[in-house]
């Protein structure tokens, strides 16, 4: 009897039905798809694997040479398409021009750090006076704060704008407009209704009609300052002895951001990261090259750099240490100051990871414990002693090996916890916690899509469990049924050269929104796997031509893709990963980043 023929977009690749990690594998591109890969490749000469990337990406031929060069100028609407645009950047520039002192409240992470290093750099250039406040994670919490306000107020400042904060800082903002510090929001996270009494420049409120939310709090910040600097030379606020600030240049904090803080790279975003990359690669801002040389980077930048070497050592300050680092760095002009401060976020980043691997161990022991074989729709793990600074990143952990959103909350001494919650595709955690904050639940929380933040007393804790389970489970269980591996192209040992990387390269940045291409090695021989690094899985396959490539799987060691590389050698599979470029000793090779693993005798025969 014949097997029903799946519709294309469902057609399994190389018949994996299930691999290790449980996964189908599935072709991104359905018959359409394929059609304008195969144009592409007639109209414009492009290869047949960028060809097949870009078509996955959903880029037709009339859109592909401009998709492979984003352009600023056509990418970036006008800024007073934000809503109270017009009225924020009036505010800002009756302080500029009248020296008034102004109040930078910036949040602790990367994107608080480079927004408020922006406007640091533009007031600077202005000759405008400014203090920048970061709050201390523990002891001050996320947002504007009455205390840190007043302080403010106190140290002359006339103007109050808060950046990747403030949206529902409802007490704090009207002491501030008490007190005469008119206050100004630039943020990018889920708004409620019932807004503060401020001028509020978020694309994520409800009546907000510009379509720019996927701008992290930097992007939303840049496109004031292009429209600051627009009033400004409109009132002849520039001339010979004071220059307009090269807007430019600062397109690095705005990569920076928008990379750290997984912001979709589409559209405008990837032009600001495209453009970014540019400026980074030129070197000059102390704190950023200070940090890539600590951090060994030394190659032109990219954007898994930025997620994975920069991001990480700037949030280090805020989750452990001095929340004011990050920023700090990223306006230090003194190459040997930005050196100092780069070394010290490059230690607190070493402490980090040895506290998040201490906390992941007991989180994952609690997990297992409680959840058995119940496949919920929602991890929370919490525990007295954890760190608060740490939850984010075990949360993340957590997701990612469970596949569902997950929360982590650290509690204090006073059963307070503050945690943290990241979300899986299609999965809306923002808007479910401002929920749970309407239902009483949190005493505060808010956030992204993919990515929440929420403080709640211990009597509340499974309440909110069972919350998230009931609002959530329509969501994960959908994202479980798709959940499949998209695999972009099948390629050979052979095939993965150099001029392929730098082909593929054309249609990055990668990252969220974009995601780098997915390849099979089909049918290769594992030559040998070994146990590597901090629990890393190193590896060798071999073609069927002798062709040879060396991969790596990331935290493999003891999970069920490290076990079957281990336990495979000699025999023959289907790698599925990403592919990277080792430069090292100076000879460049492509190797594998593997994500999945199929053994041959697993695949589903091919109907006939």
């Amino acid at each position: 009897m014949l097997q029903p023929v799946l519709p294309p977009s469902e057609r399994l690749f190389l018949n994996v039905e299930r691999s290790v990690l449980g996964r189908p594998w599935r072709d991104r591109l359905d018959v359409p798809g394929q059609a304008l890969a195969l144009a592409m490749t007639q109209i414009h000469g492009h290869g047949d694997l960028l060809a097949r990337v870009l078509a996955g990406r959903g880029v037709g031929p009339d859109a592909a040479e401009a998709y492979l060069d984003p352009s600023l100028r056509r990418l970036m609407p006008d800024p007073a398409s934000l809503l109270d645009m017009e009225r924020a950047v009036a505010r800002i520039a009756e302080a500029v021009t009248r020296g008034d002192k102004i109040a930078i409240f910036g949040d602790y992470d990367v994107d608080g750090a480079a927004s408020s290093a922006l406007l640091a750099d533009y007031f600077t250039a202005c000759g405008t006076p400014f203090q920048i406040h970061i709050p201390d994670r523990i002891f001050e919490g996320y947002g504007p704060n009455v205390e840190a306000i007043e302080a403010l107020a106190a140290g002359g400042a006339r103007l109050l704008v808060t950046v990747d904060c403030g949206t529902t800082s409802h007490i704090p903002l009207a002491e501030a407009a008490k007190l005469g510090l008119d206050p100004i929001v630039l943020d990018h996270h889920q708004a409620p209704a019932d807004l503060p009494q401020a001028v509020i420049v978020n694309p994520n409120r409800q009546d907000d009609l510009s379509g720019l939310g996927q701008l992290c709090a930097a992007g939303v910040t840049f496109m004031m300052l292009v429209a600051l600097n627009r009033h400004l030379r409109g009132q002849g606020f520039f001339s010979k002895a004071r220059r307009e600030p090269d807007l430019l240049s600062a397109l690095d904090l705005v990569a920076l951001a928008t990379v750290a803080d997984v912001a979709p790279l589409t559209g405008l975003n990837r032009a600001f990261v495209t453009k970014g990359l540019s400026v980074m690669q030129m070197r000059g801002r102390p704190g950023l090259r200070a940090l890539f040389d600590i951090a060994g980077a030394r190659e032109a930048p990219k954007a898994s750099h930025l997620g994975f070497l920069i991001g990480p050592r700037i949030n280090a300050g805020g989750r452990i240490g001095d929340a004011a680092l990050g920023a700090r760095l990223l306006i230090e002009a003194d190459s040997l100051k930005a050196e100092a401060i780069a070394r010290q976020l490059d230690q607190l980043n070493r402490e980090r990871q040895m506290i998040e691997t201490e906390t992941l161990e007991h989180a994952l022991l609690q997990v297992e414990a409680e959840r058995g074989s119940d496949d919920g729709a929602a991890i929370v793990a919490s525990a007295d002693e954890w760190h608060p600074g740490i939850v984010g990143l075990v949360a993340t952990r957590l997701k990612d090996k469970y596949r569902c959103p997950a929360f982590a909350i650290a509690f204090n001494e006073a059963g307070i916890g503050t945690g943290s919650g990241r979300s899986v595709a299609g999965v809306d955690l923002g808007h479910v916690v401002r929920e749970a904050v309407e239902e009483g639940l949190l005493v505060k929380g808010g956030g992204h899509a993919m990515a929440a933040g929420v403080t709640l007393v211990r009597d509340n804790l499974q309440p909110f469990r069972d919350f998230l389970e009931s609002r959530l489970a329509a969501g994960v269980a959908a994202n479980r049924l798709s959940d499949a591996l998209k695999i972009d192209a099948a390629l050979t040992a052979s095939g993965a050269q150099p001029a392929l990387m730098e082909e593929l390269e054309k249609a990055g940045p990668y990252g969220a929104g974009n995601p780098e291409p997915v390849f099979v090695l089909p049918a290769h021989r594992l030559l040998d796997a070994s146990v590597v690094g901090n629990g890393h899985v190193r590896f060798r396959a071999e073609a069927g031509d002798g062709a040879r490539i060396e991969g790596i799987a990331f935290r493999a060691a003891g999970e069920p893709l490290g076990d079957a590389l281990l336990a495979g050698r000699g025999d023959k599979m289907h790698f599925a990963g990403t592919l990277l470029l080792d430069r090292f000793g100076g000879r460049e090779r492509v190797q594998m980043r593997l994500l999945d693993l199929a053994r041959i005798d697993s695949t589903r025969r091919a109907t006939k």
